[in-house]
């Protein structure tokens, strides 16, 4: 029976059953593959054959989990790598070389914005940040050398959304591809190769984990572009283990429940922090006073599980905070089961100069909360208590 429904495909995605027809889909831990003779070891290295040869570029558990994210995002083909940065980095490395020219949203990830900053130019390869309420100046930043938009949304951590429709159609007119790190979103909230992108990036250690026990990363997009992205994967070596590619498998069984209630449990804990005395503003995508709230309620199924707030006082409030919370944790992790709160201009984003957190929103009372799914008034509790 063909479905297209969500959480059948997420549940009933499995590689083929062993002579031992089990229901569950087994490890396979295994580095190489036999084959059964010359000939077939001749044909499969020239890829005259399909088969596995080698688990750094294939393996049974690893194709599962690239068939899911590919039906679940909408598309043709993916690949799988060791960590988040590890998908972020292949991305590049496959595309871009020398006097290649980047656009990217000025509010990004840490690891990512390094990446940008320091690494690539080496290279010979730059970018141009752009804010993303400064639309008018995102065309103005593509130049002739410019061969790819790069952004977020919801962005990290400031949770701004971007208008992926048009975003989409600027990268088509200009003829560039379009990258979109759909980490806060989940392909269960949003599929942004609906609106045009060429790319999309997880960091699985997140949401489609969702318990933080394994990293890993995806890439899915057209086949034509993930079979660039894995000339250069195979030979670079970012490869999932079997191990993390079935545990994160075997996690999207449930990404639906679980981020439905991760948003719902957001949305409430927003609402109720929102006119607090001790907050100066929060920021939630579903919350009618954030600034693209209508741009998330077109493209965003849910609002998420983030929530960003601003604690009157500054950096040392902000610490201060985090110190009083009893339950909920400090990690450097999010999308979990478990709530997590984070102070981004001292962890995260701390190797920004001030002027950059300023540039991008971060202001020095900032908190993250990654909203977990426990009972929500004990969230609730913790955060109020540690406020006042």
């Amino acid at each position: 029976m063909k479905t297209k429904n969500f959480e059948t495909l997420a549940i009933r995605t499995q590689s083929g059953r062993s002579q031992h027809q089990e229901h569950s889909t087994p490890l396979h831990l295994t580095s190489s593959y036999v084959f059964d003779d010359a000939e077939q070891m001749r044909a499969r290295f020239s890829d005259e054959e399909d088969g596995n040869i080698y688990s750094r570029y294939s393996n049974p558990n690893t194709t599962e989990l690239i068939d899911k994210i590919c039906l679940l995002e909408g598309a043709e083909a993916g690949w799988a790598t060791a960590t988040g940065m590890a998908a972020v980095f292949t991305t590049f490395g496959a595309f871009f070389e020398s006097g290649d020219h980047i656009v990217a949203c000025k509010s990004i990830f840490g690891s990512t914005h390094t990446i940008l900053t320091k690494i690539l130019p080496k290279w010979n390869i730059t970018h141009s940040y752009v804010d993303i309420n400064e639309t008018e100046l995102w065309e103005a930043a593509i130049k002739a050398n410019t061969k790819a938009i790069y952004i977020e949304t919801p962005t990290n951590p400031g949770v701004d959304i971007i208008d992926l429709e048009w975003v989409g159609a600027l990268a088509k007119k200009h003829n560039i591809l379009l990258i979109v790190d759909n980490c806060f979103a989940t392909p269960y909230i949003q599929q942004p190769i609906k609106y045009g992108a060429d790319l999309v990036i997880h960091s699985a250690t997140k949401y489609l984990d969702g318990l933080g026990r394994v990293m890993g990363g995806l890439i899915a997009g057209s086949q034509k572009l993930i079979d660039e992205v894995e000339g250069f994967a195979r030979h670079s070596g970012p490869a999932l283990s079997p191990f993390n590619a079935w545990t994160i498998s075997k996690s999207l069984e449930t990404l639906a429940i679980r981020m439905e209630k991760h948003s719902e449990n957001a949305l409430f804990l927003a609402k109720c922090i929102e006119n607090h005395e001790k907050v100066e503003f929060v920021k939630y995508p579903f919350l009618r006073s954030h600034p693209q709230y209508d741009i998330a309620k077109k493209q965003m199924k849910l609002g998420g599980g983030i929530v960003t707030f601003v604690v009157k006082g500054g950096v040392e409030t902000g610490r201060s905070f985090l110190d009083k919370l009893q339950m909920i944790s400090l990690t450097a992790n999010l999308g979990d089961t478990r709530t997590i709160a984070t102070h981004p201009a001292s962890t995260t984003h701390a190797r920004l100069s001030e002027e950059e957190r300023l540039d991008v929103g971060i202001l020095p009372g900032l908190i993250r909360i990654s909203v977990g799914i426990e009972n929500i008034e004990d969230i609730k509790l913790d955060i109020l208590q540690a406020l006042n």
